[in-house]
């Protein structure tokens, strides 16, 4: 087995509703991997391979409408992790997206990933036109901790707002972030 941490950086590429529809079982093992490891992603544990797979294959609708873009990192053939942009369907909020399933497997973790996918769909906004993006996450994890780390900004706390995978209410900690020139003048 080889180390994982001087490992060559995985390649991290959109996903069009084709590709993440033909990578669905892929995407659900590091979706199940994401959940058996903790992470509070909208999912109780154990989760079924067959239930993971059928999720990512809903997204591709979303994709293909435009109402989300999924971006991975493959290593190979495997895929080690994922981060989507979730786009509103209002005219008065067409500024801004919400950074949505951020997920590294656990034998990828230490590679930069956590930072190079989020990084990955800011820049993509960026050059969209969003200016603001938002995100939630739970509450004291590894994740927010990364997130203050590369410059999202705590907005505020709701108690007991999602179970993590062993069903336990935990909260959750909005964050924002301001794109391009709402960055500058943020």
């Amino acid at each position: 087995m080889r180390d994982e941490q001087t490992a060559a950086p995985a390649a991290v590429h959109p996903l069009d509703a084709d590709e993440l529809a033909a990578r669905a079982e892929d995407l659900a093992a590091l979706l199940a991997d994401t959940v058996a490891g903790g992470a509070s992603v909208g999912f109780l544990a154990p989760l079924a391979p067959d239930a993971a797979a059928a999720w990512w294959r809903e997204r591709a609708a979303q994709v293909a409408a435009g109402r989300l873009a999924v971006w991975a990192a493959h290593d190979g053939e495997r895929t080690v992790g994922t981060v989507s942009l979730a786009f509103p369907d209002k005219p008065n909020s067409r500024h801004r997206a919400e950074l949505v399933k951020l997920m590294v497997h656990r034998r990828a973790r230490g590679r930069g990933l956590g930072r190079r996918l989020p990084a990955t769909a800011e820049d993509a906004a960026a050059a969209a036109g969003i200016t603001l993006l938002h995100l939630d996450t739970e509450t004291g994890s590894p994740a927010e901790r990364l997130y203050r780390s590369v410059g999202w900004i705590r907005a505020g706390v709701i108690p007991d707002y999602a179970a993590d995978p062993a069903g336990t209410l935990r909260p959750t900690t909005l964050y924002y972030k301001h794109l391009g020139a709402a960055a500058a003048t943020g």
